[in-house]
């Protein structure tokens, strides 16, 4: 087992989003990865969850900073809850990284196709259109 933790990122702190400058010179990246859950757009950010059937594509950093954990889980909030998880990264080795899983509201929650933040960030998010209905807006437009 490798002394520097591993953590898997599936949102923000992925490379090109806002929050990876947390990681940048404070962790090295081991490559793509995914793992079992699912995902889900809560329109600014996206949440994974444990169940789902589905899986959840992301990056792996090596922190080298153990003080980046208080950084990390400060940016995460409460509603974020850091655990371990199996991650099977591309080249197909299974590692052991820290995830952090959403346990907050679900109120106009919207999976994510996929389970790849990186193709359907906030910009492309079917949770940003909206249409009316019967005098009721709608996030979007209904699959048909």
């Amino acid at each position: 087992m490798d002394a520097e933790p591993l953590v898997f990122v599936y949102g923000t702190l992925m490379h090109g989003f806002p929050l990876h400058a947390l990681l940048d010179g404070r962790a090295d990246s081991v490559g793509e990865g995914e793992v079992a859950g699912l995902l889900l757009d809560l329109g600014r950010y996206p949440a994974a969850l444990r169940a789902g059937g589905g899986v959840i594509r992301g990056e792996v950093y090596r922190l080298k900073d153990p003080g980046l954990w208080r950084a990390l889980d400060s940016a995460e909030g409460s509603q974020y809850h850091r655990r371990e998880v199996g991650v099977r990264l591309a080249g197909g080795r299974q590692v052991t990284a820290w995830i952090y899983w959403y346990v907050g509201p679900l109120r106009r929650a919207v999976p994510i196709p996929g389970g790849d933040y990186r193709a359907f960030p906030p910009a492309k998010s079917i949770y940003h259109c909206r249409f009316t209905r019967g005098g009721i807006r709608w996030p979007c437009r209904p699959q048909s």
